[in-house]
C-alpha cells in the first residue's frame, strides 16, 4: 500500500476523507535543514526566507520558524497567519507589488522586519504610515533586471515587461526611490530584491541576476556614495513534479549561488548580507492530493476518470499547463496498460488534472493520489461551483495529524447574508 509518512494512504483516506492535501512532514523537514545547513558562506551573512505563498497555514510557519527560517509575506492574510502562528514578526519580509495603507500599517503595528518597496509610490505611503505610528522598518528595493528566465510565461517575474519592482533601464526611477529611502530616518535601506522566475532548471539566469545586482550596487556606491548591504536574490528553484524533471540538489544550488556571489563580490565589498526565497522546492515534493476515482467514460480518443475534486483545489494544469505524476494507492505493482484523462468535476471542459496518465487498470472507488502537489494547490485553492476547499493533514512517523480542517457546506454559506 502507498504510504505517506509512513502511513498507509487509504487510512488516512479513510478518516479524514477525500480530497484531501496529505504531506509528509519528514519531507518538508529535510528540505527545510538541507537549506539550511547549505546556503552558508564565509564570505557573507546568509539567510533562507520561506515564501509562504507556496503553502501557507499556522503548522507549516511553525515549522519554518522551528528550522530558523524568516518568513516572506505578500498580504494581510499571510502575515495575520503568521502572527497567529507566533512566528516572530521581526524575522518576516513584506513583499506585493500593490500593499494597501492598511497593510503596511499592518506590518508595522505588528513590528514587521523588512518591507520589500516595490514603487516610489508605495515608498511615500510607507514613509506617511511610519511618521503617523513613530516607527522604524528595514527595506529593501525591488528591482527588474530584464532577465527573461525560461519558465511559463505567468512565472517569468523580471522581463522587461513585468508588474513587479522598477527596471535598471530606468535609472532616474531608481535612484529617486534611493534617495528617498536614504532621506528618510525612519527607514534603513538595507539594499535589493530581485526575483526573476519560479520553477527554473538552469543556473545561468541565476548567475546573470547576481552580476547585474551587484553591478547595479556598485555604481549606487561609485556615483552616489549610496551603500547597499543586503542582496536578495528571491527564489524559483524547481521541484520534480514527473520524470521528466531533474532539478539540482539544494546543496549544489546553494553553492553554485555563493560561488557567484564571492566572485562578484569584488565589484561591490559592501555587500555582506546574502538571501534567498525557496517556497515551492520546499513544499512541492512533499504534498499529496489524494481523491477517489469516480465514474469513468470512454470516448473516441480518451478513457476518463473522474474524481472528487479538480481545479478548484489544482488550478495549475489548466492555469500553467502542469503536469503531474499518479498512482493507484494498493496498484502501485501492477503493470500500467492503460493511459487516461484524469478529470476534476468541476463544470468546465479545461478541468483537466493530468492529460495521460499511465496506470493499471482502474476502477470507481479506486483511491487515487497525485503527487507533488504541496506547492500552490492549497495556497490557490477556490470554491469555483461551491465546492469546499479539502483539508490538510501531515504525516510522519506512521503518525497523522489535521493541520487545516476540511470545509464544510455549512462553511461556505456561514458568511452569506
Amino acid at each position: 500500500m502507498f504510504q505517506i509518512g509512513h502511513v498507509d494512504a487509504d487510512r488516512i483516506a479513510a478518516k479524514y476523507g477525500t480530497p484531501l492535501y496529505v504531506y509528509d512532514e519528514e519531507v518538508l523537514r529535510q528540505k527545510m535543514e538541507s537549506y539550511r545547513n547549505h546556503f552558508r558562506c564565509s564570505e557573507f551573512e546568509t539567510g533562507v526566507i520561506y515564501a509562504s505563498k507556496a503553502f501557507c497555514c499556522k503548522e507549516m510557519i511553525r515549522l519554518a520558524g522551528e528550522y530558523g527560517l524568516f518568513l516572506d509575506v505578500v498580504s494581510a492574510g499571510e502575515l495575520y497567519t503568521a502572527y497567529r502562528a507566533g512566528f516572530d514578526c521581526s524575522r518576516i519580509f513584506f513583499h506585493g507589488n500593490n500593499k494597501s495603507l492598511q497593510e503596511l500599517q499592518m506590518a508595522a503595528e505588528l513590528g514587521t522586519g523588512t518591507v520589500v518597496a516595490d514603487n516610489l509610490q508605495e515608498i511615500l505611503l510607507l514613509r506617511e504610515v511610519l511618521k503617523k505610528n513613530n516607527s522604524e522598518m528595514h527595506v529593501l528595493l525591488r528591482v527588474n533586471p530584464g532577465i527573461e528566465a525560461h519558465t511559463h510565461e505567468y512565472d517569468v517575474t523580471a522581463g522587461n515587461d513585468s508588474k513587479f519592482g522598477i527596471s535598471l533601464a530606468r535609472e532616474k526611477e531608481l535612484t529617486d526611490a534611493v534617495f528617498l529611502l536614504e532621506s528618510d530616518s525612519r527607514i534603513h535601506f538595507d539594499g535589493l530584491h530581485c526575483h526573476i522566475g519560479s520553477q527554473i532548471f538552469e543556473m545561468q539566469a541565476y548567475f546573470e541576476e547576481i552580476r547585474t545586482l551587484f553591478a547595479f550596487a556598485a555604481k549606487l556606491k561609485d556615483r552616489y556614495g549610496i551603500s547597499v548591504n543586503t542582496l536578495d536574490l528571491g527564489g524559483g528553484f524547481p521541484a520534480k513534479y514527473t520524470e521528466n524533471d531533474h532539478p539540482l540538489p539544494i546543496a549544489a544550488i546553494c553553492a553554485q549561488l555563493l560561488q557567484k556571489c564571492c566572485e562578484e563580490r569584488k565589484n561591490c565589498p559592501d555587500v555582506r548580507r546574502i538571501l534567498i526565497e525557496p517556497g515551492r522546492s520546499i513544499a512541492a515534493e512533499a504534498g499529496y492530493t489524494l481523491y477517489t476515482a469516480g465514474f469513468m467514460r470512454d470516448t473516441a480518443s480518451r478513457h476518463y476518470i473522474f474524481t472528487d475534486g479538480g481545479m478548484s483545489d489544482n488550478i495549475r494544469p489548466a492555469l500553467y499547463q502542469a503536469e503531474y505524476e499518479a498512482v493507484i494507492a494498493g496498484k502501485e505493482d501492477a503493470e500500467k496498460t492503460q493511459e487516461y484523462t484524469i478529470a476534476g468535476k468541476c463544470c468546465e471542459s479545461g478541468d483537466i488534472l493530468i492529460q495521460r496518465a499511465l496506470l493499471p487498470q482502474a476502477e470507481t472507488g479506486d483511491l487515487l493520489i497525485i503527487k507533488s502537489t504541496g506547492a500552490y494547490g492549497y495556497s490557490m485553492a477556490s470554491r469555483y461551483n461551491k465546492l469546499p476547499v479539502p483539508g490538510v493533514v501531515f504525516a510522519a512517523d506512521g503518525r497523522m495529524k489535521e493541520v487545516v480542517r476540511r470545509e464544510t457546506l455549512k462553511d461556505l454559506t456561514s458568511k452569506e447574508l
